[in-house]
């Protein structure tokens, strides 16, 4: 949270008592943080030698204390550089995450120092922290993720379409959409398919690369009944109606018919092993051809439950009589499979209904790991499959990770042996789940590598900017442009991070499960079975979104964009955020903005490596820094309505009195633009005039000499 009133009068006293004695004690120049600029090495390994450091105001201190449990150690004077000092302890990395946090003396005046900042009391829970031996991987920091949700995204193949009665599922059958532009139902859309396929993301990798993307992300591609595919079939294959149908026939139901046991094109297409085989092998080669553009690809676990189709379960009657495949446990009880499951009713089969299913769906069957050693067996030879060669996927992001098992022990029991079959399998490969709320206890390095970023990201920069909940379900105007809350929230929720774990973090303004960015900048509060469709793309305001998208590109962590947010796509929660990626009706120019934004925060490793720190903030404004010693960048923001002057202490960051900063972007209700203008420091501050719904990134020149020379940036 923000310091307390107390604290800040605490501070300003001892500020005061402290000038009587000795020059100024200024507690805004203090600060370290678990970046390699201070830490170093960032991720060691148990038994290596660390260098501690922290910093100060030249000659503004008189001690350091470095905390750890039981050790209070005096930390060494290191050097001054420009307006600072820097203090530096060395230790030994044990086996256990090492905890810390400093004490700084001035006279008779003390205060702590850790991840929330300056406090005159000492606060444990936001302590810094390392874990020896965690390393995240090096491409995944600030990597510029694209998240597809293949149906939606291109058909590239409309060979191997669902079609229409194709099979039934959860009241009605199958659905092929012929319109790409039409917007998805209001309700039970799930059989609503239009055709979108792995074909369609490989004859857009050009658009992907020249975007500036680093990583695919895929929403699941395994073999499911649904466009979502978040209900399992088999974990063994990709689906053929997003790969390749070799062997086509059968017929689909007949008009009226619920029976999937009659669906024999459906059986035909995803059961024939050549149909299997050629879709796996086309991912191979999507993997490929991503890798030889130096881009990688993640693939989404649903490992908490499975579909009621899934071969093992066979609720359908899909695998019954088709040859290869074991009797699943719905149909006998004397299924290899029926401990995958807890049944609730030991005397029902054949065809045995009661199941446990995830939060009571019965199309959605819970894994019951505890009591089957072969499920356990199986799903972490998935795990490590789909990572290795001739697959070679980059990592995986894990569905509702926190809800897997049926208790808290087995469920970090599980995760800790996932991490060692993946990492085993792909030392580089990456482990990211959805989680909501604090996800410290699975981020202590033997778990997660990091999380979908919700709360250290996009709630709260959903709520400063737009003042709706991320569901557009509810407008907050108390929450719009809330600096105070945003902060609090920010530091609060990124201190259960560390520092490998944050900078991996997925950061997203929209997905699958949330409406649209675009579409909360209008502040219309409810779903599109009571709004409509249109509803979603009306007073929707641009510049707002440009600014969310200069937040998303400078702040830590790794930017990941919902495939067509940037051409402009809108929508209200699922499944209106689900609509297709408009091909030929794009937005150039937001295309052209989220490239050039892209650009900058690839050119900078500052923007994806360096400290952050929050410089003048206030209703409606935001700014900080993201400086190393090598390189400093500052960030404002303005989302009112009206023109702001601002007052930047860029001090904080490492740039003197005397330096320039050069403009890198401007975007406002007015539109944006990359010329450049130059911005003199004075006394280690910078004046600006944002105009409204302004966003700015500066670069503080190298070599500078006058202003009338060009930028250096």
């Amino acid at each position: 949270m923000n310091q307390n009133k107390t604290d800040i009068d605490y501070l300003q006293k001892s500020e005061v008592y402290a000038m009587r004695m000795r020059p100024v004690f200024r507690s805004d120049g203090l600060f370290s943080d678990e970046t390699e600029n201070y830490v170093s090495p960032m991720e060691p390994e148990a038994g290596d030698k660390v260098t501690i450091r922290f910093r100060s105001l030249k000659n503004n201190i008189d001690y350091v204390y470095w905390i750890s449990g039981a050790r209070r150690l005096l930390m060494d004077f290191e050097k001054t550089e420009g307006d600072f000092d820097y203090y530096k302890i060395e230790v030994v990395m044990g086996e256990e995450i090492l905890h810390y946090y400093f004490e700084v003396r001035v006279g008779k005046i003390h205060c702590f120092y850790n991840k929330m900042g300056v406090s005159k009391d000492l606060q444990d829970y936001y302590a810094f922290a390392i874990a020896p031996g965690f390393k995240t991987p090096k491409w995944a920091k600030g990597a510029v993720m694209y998240q597809i949700l293949v149906d939606r995204f291109r058909n590239g193949d409309p060979t191997n379409t669902v079609e229409d009665r194709e099979y039934y599922y959860i009241g009605d059958t199958a659905v092929h959409i012929k319109d790409w532009n039409q917007c998805p139902a209001s309700n039970m859309e799930i059989r609503e398919f239009y055709g979108g396929d792995l074909q369609g993301v490989l004859d857009k990798l050009d658009y992907l690369q020249e975007l500036g993307v680093d990583v695919i992300y895929f929403n699941p591609i395994f073999v499911s009944p649904s466009n979502h595919k978040y209900d399992i079939q088999d974990y063994d294959y990709v689906d053929p109606h997003y790969g390749k149908i070799v062997n086509d026939g059968g017929q689909v139901l007949p008009e009226g018919c619920s029976d999937n046991s009659q669906a024999t094109k459906y059986i035909q297409r995803v059961t024939d092993k050549e149909n299997l085989e050629a879709s796996n092998q086309l991912l191979i080669t999507l993997i490929q051809e991503a890798h030889s553009r130096g881009m990688k690809v993640i693939l989404d676990g649903v490992f908490n439950h499975c579909g009621s189709f899934n071969k093992w379960l066979d609720r359908e009657r899909i695998y019954e009589k088709q040859e290869g495949y074991e009797k699943g446990a719905y149909i006998s009880a004397d299924s290899p499979y029926r401990s995958f499951f807890k049944f609730n009713n030991e005397h029902e089969w054949p065809y045995n209904p009661f199941y446990d299913g995830w939060w009571g769906h019965e199309t959605l069957p819970k894994l019951a790991y505890e009591d089957s050693p072969k499920l356990y067996e199986y799903i972490m030879e998935v795990a490590r499959k789909w990572v290795s060669p001739p697959f070679n996927a980059d990592g995986w992001r894990l569905d509702v990770a926190a809800d897997l098992g049926f208790s808290s022990e087995y469920n970090h029991r599980f995760w800790k042996e996932f991490r060692k079959v993946v990492k085993e399998a792909n030392p580089d490969a990456i482990i990211l789940a959805e989680h909501y709320g604090d996800a410290g206890s699975w981020l202590r390095g033997d778990e997660w590598d990091t999380v979908m970023n919700y709360d250290a990201f996009m709630e709260p920069l959903t709520w400063f900017f737009t003042g709706m909940e991320k569901h557009s379900d509810f407008y907050r105007e108390d929450l719009l442009g809330n600096h105070e809350s945003f902060i609090g929230a920010m530091n609060h929720h990124m201190s259960n991070f560390l520092a490998p774990s944050l900078q991996t973090a997925m950061n997203e303004l929209s997905n699958h499960d949330h409406s649209r960015f675009l579409t909360r900048t209008n502040h219309k509060a409810g779903r599109v079975h009571v709004l409509g469709s249109d509803a979603a793309g009306e007073d929707v305001d641009k510049s707002v979104m440009r600014e969310a998208i200069v937040m998303q590109m400078t702040w830590p962590g790794a930017p990941t964009l919902y495939y067509g947010d940037e051409a402009g796509v809108v929508g209200f929660t699922d499944p209106d955020n689900r609509r297709t990626y408009p091909w030929g009706q794009e937005d150039q120019e937001l295309i052209d903005f989220y490239r050039r934004m892209i650009q900058i925060h690839k050119k900078y490793d500052v923007l994806t490596h360096g400290s952050l720190k929050f410089l003048e903030c206030c209703h409606n404004s935001i700014s900080y820094a993201r400086f190393s010693d090598r390189e400093q960048i500052v960030v404002a923001f303005n989302n009112g309505s009206e023109p702001m002057e601002l007052t930047l202490s860029v001090w904080q960051a490492g740039i003197p009195g005397g330096s320039s900063l050069v403009r890198l972007m401007l975007s406002s209700s007015e539109g944006f633009t990359e010329e450049p203008e130059t911005y003199r420091c004075e006394n280690g501050q910078i004046c600006l005039e944002l105009p409204a719904k302004a966003a700015i990134v500066l670069k503080r020149q190298k070599n500078f000499t006058c202003l009338s020379e060009p930028a250096e940036v």
